[in-house]
């Protein structure tokens, strides 16, 4: 049996919403930062006890949680397979699994047709990195698919 030819780009090979990751990360250290300090500095009169104080301050840190959780989708191509990492999901394909990858003018990011008639939301190439770049990392995934995905025998 003869080794897989290489196919460019080469594995593993992730991708994630750069400018996504950087405001939500940016914006969540803001809230947090930003409800700690209006705790600490609440008024004792009016009843912001300590209770009350640690309560905005947990708020901040559900802030920033869900920050971080808006910044996580991202994707992971490797010789095993895909993983998508969404939101709230993590689903890992297998490159048989994967009947097609695209990303139609006005989609937010790129869409994979699964063998089992379903479609996945791959949140981790999306147009807001740019349009040209999401399109670029649409190709390189639909090249590893079409590579990976065909039988040993085809390859």
């Amino acid at each position: 049996m003869s080794e897989p030819t290489p196919v460019d780009p080469p594995l593993p090979r992730t991708w994630y919403a750069r400018r996504s990751r950087l405001i939500t990360g940016v914006l969540g250290a803001i809230i947090l930062v930003g409800l700690c300090v209006l705790a600490v500095m609440l008024p004792e009169k009016g009843g912001w006890g300590c209770g009350s104080r640690m309560g905005v301050a947990a708020t901040g840190v559900l802030g920033l949680g869900a920050m971080v959780m808006l910044g996580r989708p991202k994707v992971v191509a490797a010789a095993d397979g895909v993983t998508v990492v969404n939101l709230l999901r993590t689903t890992h394909l297998e490159w048989a699994q994967i009947v097609r990858v695209y990303l139609r003018q006005g989609d937010p990011w790129v869409y994979i047709d699964m063998s089992n008639g379903d479609t996945l939301p791959v949140m981790g190439i999306q147009t807001s990195n740019g349009k040209s770049a999401a399109i670029t990392a649409a190709r390189e995934l639909r090249t590893l698919a079409d590579h990976y995905g065909a039988a040993p025998e085809a390859r």
